[in-house]
């Protein structure tokens, strides 16, 4: 049976939908696990309908593979772009990975990068990650992309790592997104107000110096808030282009404005700005069972390139 860990997953659910002549007929849909309580499951199919399914009428249910599929060299590009997007102020190479740390601030900042060859045998490229973060007073950390890295996720898990859950990394072609609403207003700026910084700080903890670098390093960035006429912020959104592919990030709307389409407006004003500089893709990642902000970005286009994890030593 399906649950909270698959949700924003693309799942087939077979169910019993009525009787004929003492037989149930049964019948499969596709789509989007958008929610999974006890007694239903919420599924956007792939024909756009929303359907609440029973529990006690499913027979079978799987997860299946996303319809389309990136290409290993398409889900590492994506990576190394993600990399260039949050620049840790400190990094190492090992051979194909990227060691980057940033005073122990965001779990991406402060992980190693499991994308390429490592230049050794895995127990010593393991080994030598650990090293590297203890030297730094951090704890080794591994972020590894799934399905493109799924040698180095089995030997964490037979070493005795922890897997947090579960990231989805998601994709659009900019120019198949809608325009920029007239309203609310947008402001775009290339370094956030001191309002914007505090919204940032209650969503990834106290800033320290070690932040400002992975906020402000790409050459190519925008802070997107929407005023609100009372003062203070309504929402925030960070934008970065590198490898022209725009990363989006740190999207946050008040609680009390929620619903409101100010979460979409943020995005495309971003994006209206990404493409005139030449960005072809967005991506963002979000938690898999994040599911209002999966249901939101895949209204929007978004599909699921790839998956990751990050592994953090026993």
């Amino acid at each position: 049976m399906l649950g909270p860990p698959d949700v924003g997953q693309r799942v087939v659910i077979r169910r019993i939908v009525g009787v004929r002549e003492g037989r149930p007929l049964y019948s499969d849909v596709l789509g989007f696990l958008a929610a999974a309580g006890a007694r239903d499951l919420l599924l956007e199919a792939d024909s756009g309908v929303v359907l609440r399914v029973p529990v006690a009428a499913v027979v079978a249910a799987k997860r299946v593979p996303p319809r389309r599929v990136a290409a290993p060299g398409q889900v590492a590009a994506l990576e190394r772009a993600a990399g260039d997007a949050w620049p840790a102020p400190h990094t190492g190479r090992l051979g194909g990975w990227r060691l980057r740390a940033a005073g122990g601030w965001t779990g991406r900042a402060n992980s190693a990068l499991a994308v390429g060859d490592p230049g050794r045998p895995l127990p010593a490229a393991v080994d030598e990650v650990t090293r590297w973060y203890a030297r730094r007073g951090l704890p080794a950390r591994i972020a590894v992309p799934e399905p493109l890295a799924a040698p180095v996720a089995r030997y964490l898990a037979g070493a005795g790592w922890t897997a947090a859950p579960e990231v989805l990394v998601q994709t659009v072609p900019l120019a198949d997104l809608p325009p920029v609403p007239p309203a609310p207003r947008v402001d775009l700026d290339r370094y956030p107000t001191p309002a914007a910084l505090a919204l940032v700080a209650a969503q990834k903890g106290a800033l320290p110096p070690a932040a400002y670098p992975v906020l402000y390093g790409p050459a190519c960035v925008r802070f997107a808030t929407v005023p609100d006429p009372a003062g203070g912020l309504l929402g925030i959104c960070r934008g970065a282009v590198t490898r022209r592919r725009l990363h989006l990030g740190l999207m946050q709307v008040a609680p009390a404005h929620r619903g409101r389409g100010l979460a979409t407006a943020l995005l495309l004003a971003l994006a209206g700005w990404a493409a005139g500089v030449g960005a072809h893709t967005g991506y963002l990642q979000v938690q898999h069972d994040n599911t209002a902000a999966v249901r939101l970005y895949r209204r929007l286009g978004f599909t699921t390139s790839h998956t990751y994890r990050c592994w953090t030593a026993p």
